[in-house]
């Protein structure tokens, strides 16, 4: 026999365990933490013990005990073939919506002038796109998934590198000296925008540090515009403000349509720092999410 009229319980369960209460919980499922509260307690009082460890302090309030823990894989895989089955009923010409999550840069950069190629191969799947500088909480279901660039080392979530990244000298094409090629001590000369995002752990060059791996005489930066924003940085290099240190995937459309130029290419500085497709265990679970977790992969290896 199949209990299940205990299914609302088992929702409210599962998404408390993920959210850390039931607060969490109940802006996932539309209803009051009060009503969460009253489900989880309804199941206590059928399996006959706790299935939650309550403290007053930290950013986790429930844990699920042990026999929960062991548990909540098997509901939470069940919950899930209960939505794909409710999708087959919907019949095959259904859409589904994955929520991806990347900064303006990335988006604006990268995956704009690629998401047709996607929207090509599923038709049936639609993209909305969260475009943030903030770090969205993936783990907790804030979106399907996202494309982040650090260490890959980010709790709660799964990350498949999709490519490297290098930090390269760019500027617009009018600021080129006319009688002769660019060296180091020109960019030396120049105003030097600089990115001042915190990049914990990236390995990201200073224009000091740059200046002195390539060569110039002078490795203190005379005129400097710092900028805490990679997008804004981008954006300065192509209105000419300045020679700019930019993340190379970033800017590849821009070189390629002419807009900005590599200088000095031979100077090369890896950085730490990847790109990953980003996805809570549960999202990748869903069809959706995974063919475009799979596509990422895919387009990323093509392109890097």
């Amino acid at each position: 026999m199949r209990h299940l009229t205990r299914l609302k319980s088992l929702q409210a369960v599962e998404a408390a365990a993920r959210h850390g209460s039931f607060v969490g919980a109940a802006a996932e499922l539309d209803v009051t933490p009060p009503a969460v509260g009253q489900l989880v307690r309804s199941l206590e009082d059928w399996v006959g013990y706790r299935l939650f460890r309550r403290s007053r302090s930290g950013a986790e309030r429930l844990t699920p005990v042990d026999e929960a823990r062991e548990a909540l894989e098997d509901i939470a895989k069940g919950l899930d073939l209960l939505e794909a089955g409710l999708s087959k009923l919907r019949g095959r010409h259904a859409r589904s919506v994955v929520l991806v999550t990347a900064s303006q840069a990335l988006v604006a950069n990268w995956l704009l002038p690629r998401l047709e190629d996607f929207s090509a191969l599923h038709p049936s799947i639609d993209v909305r796109l969260d475009v943030s500088d903030r770090v969205i909480d993936l783990a907790h279901g804030e979106a399907d998934i996202g494309i982040r660039c650090g260490l890959g080392d980010w709790k709660g979530v799964r990350a498949t590198r999709l490519m490297g990244e290098e930090i390269i000298a760019v500027c617009h094409p009018r600021l080129l000296p006319d009688d002769h090629a660019p060296t180091a001590g020109w960019i030396a000369e120049q105003v030097l925008v600089h990115d001042a995002t915190p990049h914990p752990g990236g390995d990201f060059p200073s224009w000091s540090d740059w200046l002195a791996r390539s060569g110039a005489n002078q490795t203190t930066a005379s005129r400097e515009l710092k900028i805490n924003s990679t997008s804004a940085v981008i954006q300065a290099a192509l209105a000419g403000r300045g020679v700019a240190l930019v993340r190379k995937a970033l800017v590849r459309q821009d070189l390629e349509a002419g807009r900005l130029v590599h200088l000095l290419p031979g100077c090369r500085w890896p950085v730490a720092w990847a790109y990953f497709a980003a996805a809570a265990p549960k999202a990748l679970r869903r069809n959706e999410v995974k063919a475009f977790h799979d596509w990422l992969v895919q387009t990323a290896n093509f392109s890097s």
